[in-house]
């Protein structure tokens, strides 16, 4: 059965100014990461944003949580590139698929810099929260393997 955050998700209406909207947002976002411009990004969020990286126990959280997983992913992959696969805009955000390639230069979580030119494939879901009508941050899911 699913949960009542769950339904509440499912029931949220959807109107194509709101679809407009979210994708507007988005857009500016991923412009911002694009000129690695960390106000433009933050502009974006909800001041409770939560940044989380799937199965690492990573989480930064708020404003402040957020410039430092934006400083750390981009000091760890300076040329950092999102190559847009798949996206799907509704009423409860925005979740997109990527290409990624970077050359692993800074530490990224618990793995050392190793110099390499690496690619994988993200999915990011950016929860909207329609009251402040900004994000509430970023699930990321990844394939990125480090070696052990």
């Amino acid at each position: 059965m699913a949960s009542e955050r769950i339904l509440e998700l499912l029931r949220r209406p959807a109107s194509p100014d709101e679809h407009e909207e979210i994708r507007e947002l988005w857009k500016s976002h991923s412009k911002a990461e694009d000129n690695r411009d960390l106000a433009g990004l933050v502009s974006t969020l909800t001041e409770d944003c939560v940044y989380t990286v799937a199965g690492t126990g990573a989480r930064w959280e708020g404003h402040e949580g957020a410039v430092r997983f934006y400083t750390e992913l981009l000091t760890a992959f300076p040329d950092i590139h999102f190559e847009l696969d798949y996206i799907v805009i509704g009423p409860q955000g925005v979740c997109e698929e990527a290409m990624v390639t970077a050359t692993h230069e800074g530490r990224w979580l618990d793995h050392e810099p190793t110099g390499e030119k690496l690619s994988w494939r993200n999915a990011i879901f950016f929860p909207w929260d329609p009251v402040a009508r900004k994000f509430k941050g970023e699930m990321v899911y990844t394939d990125l393997a480090f070696p052990a």
